[in-house]
């Protein structure tokens, strides 16, 4: 069984994003949770707390199936991050120009499943 979680338009780049997916990648998820609370990335407590609702999602996705789950063996299956569209800004230069900012975004999404 299977439980995912998404993240959209997180305000993080998706290349700042994907170093703190790849620490946690394939850990289980309570050892995920941990390693991510000690992590000093801006994206840690956003991933932390994305591990924590695919793992409420798969309790209750259990609970209305009837089936017992145990936490402990939940895993990350999968983690991607991807670009989001950006928002875009605008900064005043010389002589009345003006440049624009892209400020990046970021889509997050966590799949955790029981170990095989």
């Amino acid at each position: 069984m299977e439980a995912t979680a998404h993240l959209r338009f997180a305000r993080i780049s998706a290349r700042k994003a994907r170093l703190v997916a790849d620490v946690v990648r394939g850990k289980r998820a309570g050892q995920a949770v941990e390693a991510l609370q000690f992590l000093d990335k801006k994206s840690a407590p956003m991933i932390a707390k994305l591990v924590e609702s695919a793992i409420a999602n798969a309790e209750q996705s259990a609970k209305l199936n009837n089936r017992e789950l145990d936490i402990d063996a939940l895993v990350i299956k999968r983690i991607e991050v991807g670009a989001a569209t950006g928002l875009r800004r605008f900064r005043p230069r010389a002589q009345g120009r003006a440049t624009p900012i892209v400020k990046k975004t970021a889509h997050i999404t966590v799949v955790i499943g029981e170990e095989s």
